[in-house]
């Protein structure tokens, strides 16, 4: 009994996932999410706002509405895989985002949706991840109901530098240099020597068009890592050198940081004539 869940509101479902031979794959009391913010399979976003609340569905999920075409690691499931889902309804509420939260459920529901932007990403599906990435950042930096205590605050700090640094890895992959950029500074302005996001900008170096200087994200908080004057004088592949130098040097174990001023040399180097 109850009206269903309207669009941004949050749902509790009690769920069960099984495979056609039976076997139990998922197993949730009680998973928490708003429809339409990619925080579950399709089949739930799709299924649960047709319920009212105390209602059981069961919901027979083709692979594409559950875990696609790869299957998963975690939960155990193979490719191509349908699904049977039982789906008890169990509570319907105003949506969290517009509301002060608490900072622990700030990080909850950050996490969350940093998680399944994961689980995107990993499918390929770049566009699915930047939409759960950006959600997450905005669990993050959403009103609060109390101050952080110091870890809270540490924890909120470091989950936002992950976060936009998945953003930018996102933003690369769908070929946004500018965007990929802006999400690195973000991230360097919380954390000046983070290695990944100097890792990511001086990818996004590699990765612009060369018939333009990137723009600025805007101010910093932490020194510039090329001036203008040099970055027009210089280029691009100049500003990514150094970068990834810098990189380098908080991380000198990196391979990946190794592969890329690697490549950095190579096409920096003139053509052998013949």
């Amino acid at each position: 009994g109850g009206p269903r869940p309207l669009p941004g509101q949050e749902v509790s479902v009690k769920v069960l996932g099984a495979l056609e031979d039976g076997g139990l794959v998922e197993r949730d009391p009680r998973l928490i999410f708003v429809p339409g913010h990619g925080d579950v399979v399709e089949a739930l976003e799709l299924g649960v706002p047709t319920m009212q609340p105390g209602e059981i569905s069961f919901f027979l999920a083709a692979f594409p509405y559950a875990y696609g075409r790869p299957g998963s690691r975690e939960p155990d499931v193979p490719p191509e895989a349908p699904l049977l889902f039982e789906v008890t309804l169990l509570e319907v509420r105003d949506g969290p985002d517009p509301q002060p939260l608490p900072p622990a459920v700030r990080l909850r529901l950050g996490s969350q949706r940093r998680e399944r932007g994961n689980f995107h990403f990993a499918r390929g599906d770049f566009a699915a991840a930047l939409r759960s990435y950006r959600l997450s950042l905005r669990a993050l930096d959403g009103p609060a109901a109390a101050p952080p205590g110091p870890e809270e605050e540490e924890e909120l700090r470091e989950q936002r530098v992950k976060c936009l640094n998945n953003c930018a890895a996102a933003e690369l992959k769908l070929g946004r240099a500018e965007e990929a950029l802006a999400a690195c500074e973000a991230a360097l302005r919380i954390c000046p020597d983070n290695g990944r996001a100097l890792l990511r900008r001086g990818q996004v170096g590699l990765a612009a068009p060369r018939t333009a200087p990137l723009r600025s994200a805007g101010p910093s908080s932490h020194p510039p890592l090329l001036s203008p004057q040099l970055l027009a004088e210089q280029g691009r592949d100049a500003e990514a050198a150094l970068v990834l130098k810098r990189a380098l040097e908080l991380d000198p174990a990196s391979k990946v940081i190794h592969t890329e001023l690697s490549r950095l040399a190579k096409r920096q180097s003139p053509p052998s004539s013949t």
